[in-house]
């Protein structure tokens, strides 16, 4: 989005979260960069390594107190409970449109009535609300002092979390999973606009190879463990699961020998996996999922659970779902999906409708649609993306 001969230039300030790894919230803040490129950039904190940091295009990145307290590179999660307050104190009361790309805080910011927030939210925060009773079961907090602090503290974060809604113009959620949350947690419609995927890095392949894969960071929650028990129960069926995290040595010790651990791999040898897999596995309950979208640019069909955003970026000629997180239901789905054929174009085909350019010029023109309809101080200085 750029100004138009004789008007005034759009003052833009994009607010996110932690910059630590290229990541999802991270190529959904480079997408909005690429539609405002004059944009300046806050953080609570900033840590990027060199090597990720092409996409700020040389911009300076704007960080609050916790970027200089002790341990904040390693430990920044520790300081959640400062997060509110830190975030409050970003000024960005020179700007005409604020936008904020929010997980957790990013979208307490504070602003002005002459100023439009608009909100990207990847998800309320799960930890203080739908999810909170998981979050303690993980961090082992269920009883004791700890659990009574943290639920303390978490009860504190959802009401600092609805009073900031009210500083929200405008809701976007990445998915319409998500969309229901906010309006659950919010009480607030949000404009559904999938993130961008880099589908072009993930190219079609035709020929596929007698195994199963599954990709992600090896975390409870992915629940790679369910996936890895499942095919324990299907030793005739071969599985490659690529990935590194807490649950790598627990995975690894009960993987059977139809199953092969390949850790963390680079993006390339990912890719080429994808391509040649017969069918990919998913089984966490994500916000929008961008692997299984990257499998069926590959041209690779899906086998996932069916809840969260999967079943809004798989169709039913380009995977099959199981409804519940069991060995039990994988296993079925695995043989209703070897019942069925999938074309590879047909996956390629509906992996390009989360392309980034469809995202740039869809996030272009509702900011140009909220603006141009509510704000007529600012109207005359933007114009739709095209």
């Amino acid at each position: 989005m750029n100004s138009e001969a004789g008007r005034s230039p759009l003052k833009v300030a994009l607010v996110c979260e932690w910059l630590i790894t290229f990541a999802g919230s991270e190529k959904v803040a480079e997408a909005i960069l690429s539609v405002f490129p004059d944009a300046d950039v806050y953080a609570v904190v900033d840590f990027l390594p060199e090597k990720d940091r092409a996409w700020l295009q040389g911009k300076e990145v704007r960080t609050t107190f916790i970027q200089k307290l002790p341990g904040a590179r390693k430990h920044y999660k520790s300081y959640l409970p400062l997060m509110p307050l830190a975030i409050e104190q970003l000024d960005v009361s020179g700007y005409d449109l604020v936008i904020s790309s929010s997980h957790a805080v990013a979208k307490g910011i504070l602003t002005g009535p002459d100023q439009v927030h608009i909100s990207y939210v990847h998800s309320p925060i799960r930890y203080a609300w739908d999810m909170t009773h998981q979050y303690l079961r993980e961090a082992n907090l269920t009883r004791g002092v700890k659990s009574w602090l943290a639920r303390l503290i978490l009860h504190y974060m959802r009401i600092w979390d609805t009073r900031t809604a009210n500083g929200v113009d405008a809701f976007i959620a990445n998915s319409a999973f998500i969309a229901r949350r906010i309006k659950k947690v919010y009480g607030r419609e949000a404009k559904v606009i999938y993130p961008p995927v880099d589908v072009e890095s993930f190219t079609c392949c035709e020929t596929k190879e007698d195994y199963y894969l599954t990709a992600s960071r090896l975390v409870p929650y992915k629940r790679v463990k369910l996936i890895v028990e499942a095919f324990n129960a299907m030793p005739d069926k071969k599985l490659v699961v690529i990935g590194d995290g807490p649950d790598y040595e627990n995975i690894r010790a009960i993987a059977g020998a139809n199953i092969e651990l390949l850790g963390y791999q680079p993006g390339e040898v990912l890719i080429e996996r994808m391509q040649h897999a017969r069918a990919f596995v998913f089984a966490a309950e994500e916000d929008f999922g961008i692997t299984p979208v990257e499998a069926q640019a590959c041209g690779t069909p899906v086998i996932a659970y069916g809840k969260g955003g999967a079943v809004e970026t798989i169709r039913e000629d380009t995977g099959v779902f199981f409804c519940e997180q069991s060995v039990e239901a994988i296993r079925a789905a695995v043989a209703a999906f070897e019942g069925r054929a999938y074309l590879p174009g047909r996956c390629r085909q509906n992996a390009e409708r989360f392309s980034a350019d469809t995202f740039r010029k869809a996030f272009g023109n509702y900011c140009h649609e909220i603006l141009k309809e509510d704000y007529d101080c600012l109207r005359n200085s933007i114009k739709p993306s095209t």
